[in-house]
């Protein structure tokens, strides 16, 4: 049987989305939960960075654009959310396109845009 990466971590991370969820519902917009999950976070004691910046290389030559992901959870997950009537596969490669860049094994896609929470756990292939 696989062990699931980083499963007490997440189990917080996911507890305190849910906690968001519950409070609040759906039908606000994607800033709003952003600000409660961070109030949420900080009460919960889960460490976390919000609009972490990092940089994105191309043939080892860094850009002047960078990425910027929504929460950076225990310096090693990525929480990226949506606030939308339908999760869309450009959500899922944008997540995976900040996991690759930050070098991050572990991301959570979720969507706080209807009537029960959706959370996608994306983890990061070896080799890329």
């Amino acid at each position: 049987m696989e062990s699931v990466l980083y499963k007490s971590e997440s189990y917080n991370i996911v507890g305190a989305l849910y906690a968001v969820h519950n409070e609040l519902g759906c039908g606000f917009l994607e800033p709003v939960y952003q600000e409660a999950l961070e109030i949420e976070l900080r009460s919960q004691g889960i460490p976390f960075e919000r609009e972490k910046e990092f940089d994105v290389f191309y043939k080892s030559e860094k850009l002047d654009k960078k990425y910027r992901v929504d929460f950076l959870c225990y310096n090693k997950i990525i929480v990226e959310l949506k606030a939308v009537t339908e999760m869309r596969p450009e959500f899922q490669a944008q997540t995976l396109n900040y996991m690759k860049m930050a070098k991050i094994k572990l991301g959570l896609l979720v969507n706080f845009g209807l009537p029960k929470l959706e959370i996608q756990r994306l983890v990061r292939m070896q080799g890329w």
